[in-house]
This record gives structure tokens, sequence and C-alpha cells, in this order.
């Protein structure tokens, strides 16, 4: 059986299917381990669970011992991806929520969200194509938006706007919350003011004043060289987003 609708899917499937496309994002090929680790389970656990999406035609394997999504299996982390993006927005344009609480509760929610409330939801909050954290939603719009580079690659004085929070940076709650705290959100401008490889740290001047950031946190931050166009960067239309 070839699954690719969420409704069809068990919440336990749809959180290894995003924990794939996450794993996968950049390039990466991931083992029954490493995917047991990621979404806190034995290897055992994982590898059962792979073995019954292989079954459904969403899995497969890949080169040595690695994992990889089928097209199916990419169009069916795509939808469950949607669903989640839109509640995020929902709950921190809306709601109010925190960037780390939302994640949390979208993960609760999206396995319950009809087809007729998703299609409302996307057109009240102005049809987004990206997460809040600037993530496509799917991959038509992966590759049509800019890649981006590394924050970490900026050397001192350079100047860039904030592109996207990478889902590998997504599943780090902490650096979610010093990030929103300090707006260097997506469409957010910054100004490296320092890079110490000694420290392995960057001092950037953003939206609220200067912030810090490990080398390797800010490799996980995609920037765009000077001022990007505004029009990147969705904007939950008022009176939803007032």
């Amino acid at each position: 059986m070839r699954r690719s609708d969420p409704a069809d899917i068990s919440a336990a499937a749809q959180e290894y299917l995003l924990a794939l496309r996450v794993m996968g994002s950049d390039g990466r090929v991931a083992t029954a381990a490493q995917l047991g680790r990621h979404v806190g389970v034995s290897t055992q656990a994982a590898s059962e669970m792979c073995r019954r999406l292989a079954g459904e035609g969403l899995l497969e394997p890949a080169t040595g011992r690695g994992l990889v999504l089928t097209s199916a299996g990419r169009a069916a982390a795509d939808a469950i991806f949607r669903r989640h993006a839109l509640l995020e927005w929902l709950l921190t344009s809306v709601v109010g929520l925190t960037w780390a609480e939302s994640d949390v509760e979208a993960m609760r929610l999206q396995g319950a969200l009809s087809p007729r409330v998703e299609s409302k939801l996307d057109e009240l909050l102005g049809h987004p194509d990206t997460c809040p954290h600037g993530n496509p939603i799917d991959l038509e719009t992966t590759r049509r938006r800019p890649a981006g580079i590394p924050l970490s690659e900026l050397e001192s004085g350079a100047r860039a706007t904030v592109l996207r929070i990478t889902e590998e940076a997504e599943e780090d709650a902490g650096l979610l919350s010093y990030l929103e705290a300090r707006a260097l959100v997506p469409g957010a401008h910054v100004t490296v003011l320092a890079r110490s490889e000694s420290l392995d740290s960057l001092t950037l001047d953003g939206p609220r004043g200067r912030a810090t950031l490990g080398l390797r946190p800010a490799a996980l931050i995609r920037v765009l060289p000077g001022e990007a166009d505004p029009t990147l960067f969705h904007r939950v239309p008022a009176p939803l987003g007032a």
C-alpha cells in the first residue's frame, strides 16, 4: 500500500517521515540508529518502523546502511510539514506562543487537521510558502528560493539578511529561544562585528543589539549578503497578524 495523505499515516510514522526530511535536508543519509536517536527510540524500534515505511513505498535503502525517502515518501513528508508549518504560523503569529512552544503544540495537532481546515487555515494565513523559521514548505518552493550561505562563513564587517533557520537548527529549542529573543528571524538585518576562530564565535549587531553565536550554531543559519528582497519573507495578513 502506498500512502501520501497525512490522514492515512499514523502519528508515529509522521514523526519518522518528518525526521527523515530534516536529516536529509542538507544531503545527509540517515541510518536506523541515527533515526532512532533523533526520535528518541531504540535502533530496533526505528528499524521496525523503517520496514513498515518501506513496505508502504515511503522509504528505501540507500548506499550502505542509509535510508532515504522515496518520491512518495518525500511528498508525504512535505504534506505533513506543510500542516506543521501552518499550525506554527497560527500559534506564533495569532496565539502568541514562542517558536519552541509552537513546535511542540504543532506536533500534537498536525495529525488531527482535516483537509478542509488545512485549506481554510492556509487562506487565512496568506498562503505561506515557508514555515515561520523560513524553511520551504515543499520541494518546489525549495527549488525556486535562494539557498543562502551559512552565517558562520561571514567575515567581520559583513552585512546580511537572515534567510532561514535550518530544519536542523529547529531541533534545538535553546537555540530557537535565543534567536527569537534577539529577533534574529527571517528578514532580520545583521552585521558581523567580530569573528573569533579562537573563541569559536561570531558577534553580531542585530535588531535588538549585540548577539553572540558559536560558529557551529551559526552554520545552521542561512543568510543572504546585504539587504534581501523583502518579498522573500512571509507576513501573516492583518487582522490575524495584528
